[in-house]
């Protein structure tokens, strides 16, 4: 039976990791009362004491939590922004080449991919990868996702009795373009610069629809069909996974994976104008469900297992 500990389990992430892992007989779950959820030295031991850490925390809390890490056999789990592009750590989206994988398996220190990256990546990777685009390409991103990925602060002003009308209709964010998720956009796909990245977020919990467009003069060779063919190859498995028609008469919800913790591929548009579609939830492929995916890996059990998909 292998140990894991969720450091920051009170959050979001940490609380969807603990409600997959609670019910698994191959796994204790250590726990800190709550008085000792913030002590330096208990959280330090916790963390020493396990085969496998999750870190759901803010970036320089994830850093320290690293730092207190002594036993060289600790697999640590980071879902924060603060490992995702360092060489030295593995990415963990293990569906996107077999070296990826392959990394993941042979490292102790495994970054979890952010939650609008995952579905950009996820897209734009086999891509570059295969030649059909260029590192030069110049890509945009429109990313909508439910109200979770902003954290407790935000879920608050979602869920009070009385609150900002605002928040009724979809609002757009990070117009600076320096959303922190640009950083392993660029990094993990190889491209040259950064998308236009517009993400949306709206008056659902949780839920996540990415959309790459491309014209066809941007393919540096092929069409839509041949993007199709590629998915439909790399992307067979159950948790990620092309599907021909990833819509719904016409429309993609945010909700389209509601709760689940796998990912859809889908193409549409025509040959001039194409339209690439992750649907996923944001906890879930996105967070969560990633993140404990990576762990089975690690510990040898059904990538699945504790999934729902």
């Amino acid at each position: 039976m292998k140990k894991v500990f969720i450091d920051g389990s009170a959050g979001t992430t940490g609380l969807r990791i603990y409600e997959r892992l609670s019910a698994r007989k191959d796994l204790e779950i250590v726990t800190l009362p709550e008085a000792y959820r913030k002590d330096a030295q208990a959280r330090k031991e916790a963390l020493n004491s396990v085969d496998v850490a999750f870190l759901c925390l803010p970036d320089d809390a994830a850093r320290e939590a690293v730092s207190m890490i002594e036993t060289p056999s600790v697999t640590v789990i980071d879902a924060s922004t603060a490992h995702r592009t360092l060489p030295e750590w593995a990415y963990g989206f293990p569906e996107l080449s077999a070296a990826f994988e392959e990394k993941l398996l042979n490292s102790n220190r495994i970054a979890v991919p952010g939650c609008h990256a995952s579905g950009f990546i996820a897209l734009v990777y086999p891509l570059i990868e295969a030649g059909i685009l260029e590192k030069t390409a110049l890509l945009t991103c429109h990313s909508v996702t439910g109200y979770s990925g902003g954290g407790k602060k935000m879920i608050a002003e979602y869920e009070a009795a009385e609150r900002n009308p605002l928040l009724d209709a979809p609002r757009q964010y990070a117009l600076t373009q320096q959303h922190k998720h640009l950083k392993e956009m660029k990094a993990i796909t190889g491209l040259d610069g950064e998308p236009i990245f517009c993400p949306i977020v709206s008056d659902f919990y949780s839920g996540m629809a990415v959309t790459v467009p491309l014209f066809k003069s941007q393919l540096a060779g092929g069409s839509a069909e041949d993007i199709k063919k590629l998915y439909r190859e790399k992307y067979q498995g159950e948790i990620v996974r092309y599907v021909e028609n990833v819509d719904e008469n016409g429309f993609l919800s945010g909700k389209a994976l509601y709760a689940k913790d796998g990912m859809q591929i889908g193409v549409a548009g025509n040959d001039e104008r194409i339209l690439l579609l992750a649907a996923y939830d944001n906890l879930g492929k996105g967070a969560s469900g990633a993140a404990i995916e990576c762990m089975n890996l690690k510990i040898g059990a059904n990538r699945k297992e504790g999934l729902l998909l």
